[in-house]
């Protein structure tokens, strides 16, 4: 019984969070607080799955701080470690944005190419890539579209072809690093895995992946951007970069946490830093040097991912405590016969293609159990299958306009400033890239790891 209502209410979820006819953070907490009363109370009537599951009482611990230098696996349920890395993320970010840091550095690099739309084109992938890896690819994507449609109405040209490639290589870059993507930080604070760990493994798929997708991206666009032509009459109605600073104080000391943060983040297994940790510090030193805009930050914080974040680790919760998460897991090694090059196959895709059309954070909150219990139980490198599902997640969301937060942010710019992107334009460019994506990294995830 406990278990019928476990499925139920994901799937619920599920359609819910899908459809968008109620908030997804309204949704994922309404079914968190079901997933409490009817699964863990009036069904198993177990406090101890409650507790397990609320997992409250890791922040109160020493390794969920400092590790002594080696990672230490989360235990199931709500993923505090996450949750506080995001919103610190959040607060340094905003820091960032009111220093005027992300639009100086837009306006900078294209400068630097001499406003030619195809040198523009080719660099603001990279830099989109760049700093996914680093920084959330939603507030990545806010600004580069941004600044790409103001660029493209200077200058005279269609934005809707860098902004596409802009969003998957934004997706791309996330992929490459532990703060990149949000399931990648679930995943990284789940099974215990740093930052290098990451850089090493996906990092290298999606700096192979970031070339060829670039060269297919060329391939498509670059003779429609060829033709367009910049006068210097043009390039002189360009803004100067330096107008984008808001306080040049404020630049230095944003654009000082940040390096900061970058050094804990690659630092952090060999310092014993957790996530957590560098999350809760750069939180507090953006909000202590932000004086008087310090509130100001703390209400720009998305609270409703935050929201949406814990609903989504009770219902996972009720999931992994019920022991279905561990039969879907059997189920795949049934069928893949404990081969790790079908179960690879098999992870990669399922991954993919449910990412491309529901939203990839659940999706992979949902596959951490399975695939720990997978390694478990077949006898497989749980790394492999967890890099595997991070590939799959991060890219299938690039497939079309709604897979991705980014996706939907970044033609939402669009629209708003009057281009659209339909399903039919959009998917038309992203959805072969995905695939190539997607099978050049599994090719190299059996070529290396099986």
């Amino acid at each position: 019984m406990a278990q019928i209502l476990a499925v139920s209410i994901f799937v619920v979820m599920f359609l819910l969070v899908v459809t968008e006819k109620i908030e997804r953070y309204i949704v994922t907490l309404v079914c968190g607080l079901l997933t409490l009363l009817l699964v863990f109370g009036a069904s198993m009537q177990s406090m101890d799955a409650i507790i397990e599951t609320l997992n409250v009482k890791s922040i109160f611990t020493v390794g969920f701080w400092y590790t002594a230098g080696s990672a230490e696996e989360s235990a199931s349920g709500i993923n505090w470690a996450t949750i506080i890395f995001i919103m610190g993320m959040m607060i340094m970010v905003e820091g960032m944005a009111r220093a005027g840091f992300f639009r100086w550095l837009c306006m900078k690099l294209a400068r630097l190419v001499h406003y030619r739309p195809v040198f523009l084109f080719l660099t603001f992938m990279v830099m989109s890539a760049l700093l996914a890896m680093f920084i959330d690819s939603i507030t990545v994507i806010l600004f580069l579209a941004a600044v790409t449609v103001e660029l493209a109405k200077l200058l005279k040209f269609d934005p809707v072809p860098m902004i596409i490639s802009e969003i998957f290589c934004a997706n791309l870059g996330g992929s490459a690093t532990m703060c990149g993507d949000p399931p990648n930080i679930i995943i990284g604070t789940s099974l215990g895995y740093s930052f290098s760990d990451f850089i090493l493994n996906t990092g290298v798929l999606a700096g192979v992946s970031l070339i060829l997708v670039i060269g297919y991206f060329y391939l498509i666009y670059g003779k429609q951007l060829k033709h367009v032509t910049v006068s210097e009459e043009d390039i002189a109605k360009m803004p100067d970069p330096k107008e984008a600073i808001r306080s040049r104080k404020d630049f230095i000391i944003s654009s000082t946490i940040f390096g900061g943060a970058v050094v804990m983040l690659v630092t952090h297994a060999q310092t014993g830093l957790t996530v957590a940790y560098i999350g809760a510090v750069i939180a507090v030193i953006t909000l202590l040097t932000a004086g008087k805009d310090a509130w100001k930050l703390i209400k720009k914080v998305d609270y409703k991912t935050i929201l949406f974040f814990i609903g989504l680790f009770v219902v996972v919760g009720g999931l992994e405590q019920t022991g279905v998460l561990e039969k879907i897991a059997g189920l795949i090694g049934s069928i893949s016969g404990g081969n790790l090059i079908v179960m690879t196959a098999i992870i990669i895709w399922i991954s993919a293609v449910a990412s491309a059309f529901v939203d990839n954070i659940p999706f992979a909150a949902t596959m951490i159990p399975i695939i720990k219990s997978l390694a478990a139980a077949q006898g497989v490198d749980l790394a492999t299958l967890a890099w595997t599902l991070s590939m799959g997640t991060d890219i299938g969301g690039s497939a079309t306009p709604i897979g991705a937060s980014a996706n939907v942010v970044g033609t939402s710019v669009a629209a708003k400033n009057g281009y659209l992107i339909g399903w039919g334009r959009y998917c038309k460019a992203a959805a072969p890239a995905t695939v190539l994506v997607v099978a050049v990294s599994m090719v190299i995830i059996f070529i290396r790891y099986c």
